[in-house]
């Protein structure tokens, strides 16, 4: 994930977020720490990685998630970008007239998922995969899976073939052959899963030289 112009960290005050209790701002503001927190963890990245993409120091960052300091937007937007989420997911914005579907991240074998399409069907996720995610498992299941890469650097092993796919690159296998994804061991990975039981293939369009198939 490329670095973040440096942000100012000072014009926020060193004050409790959630000053005034009977404020219901300052007691949505005072939930804002343990969400950074979650977030960050879900991302597998420490404090000091955060702080080189953002440009905030590491001691800003561990008094927001504290609680210790008011979470200005010249912090929240940084950290915002910098984890990929909405703004409105570290604030706890109200959903009332919002038209979009929100689908809630989990952590599954140690990955972070969050799931795009509701049950039945062709499934599409979100997946974190860690640095610490390196070692192969292979398995096989029934299936059509295509992965493509939304950061990072991916390891795929099929079969007997094991490549890695950057930025932009995609594949496409049958599950049934055994196979597993995850870190090259140098960084965390997002990556987009789409996944069709037997007879639920996606269809592409293949443009040499714009994306990596692997049968």
């Amino acid at each position: 994930m490329a670095a973040l112009p440096s942000t100012p960290s000072t014009p926020s005050a060193d004050v409790p977020a959630a000053a005034d209790p009977g404020n219901p701002i300052a007691a949505a503001l005072d939930l804002v720490g343990p969400r950074l927190r979650r977030v960050r963890e879900q991302r597998g990245v420490t404090l000091t990685e955060v702080a080189r993409l953002t440009g905030i120091s590491k001691s800003t960052l561990s008094r927001l998630e504290n609680g210790q300091r008011r979470p200005g937007l010249e912090l929240l937007l940084p950290l915002a970008q910098t984890y990929r989420v909405p703004i409105d997911d570290l604030v706890g914005a109200p959903e009332v007239g919002d038209p979009r579907i929100r689908l809630k991240p989990r952590r599954v074998n140690g990955r972070t998922v969050l799931p795009l399409t509701r049950p039945g069907g062709i499934q599409a996720w979100k997946i974190v995969i860690p640095t610490s995610q390196s070692e192969p498992n292979p398995r096989a299941h029934d299936g059509f899976e295509w992965l493509y890469v939304l950061s990072g650097r991916m390891r795929l092993v099929i079969g007997d073939q094991d490549v890695v796919l950057g930025i932009g690159e995609a594949a496409e296998f049958d599950t049934m052959v055994p196979h597993w994804f995850g870190s090259t061991g140098e960084g965390p990975a997002e990556v987009l899963s789409i996944f069709g039981r037997p007879g639920e293939r996606m269809h592409t369009n293949e443009q040499p030289g714009t994306s990596e198939s692997v049968h």
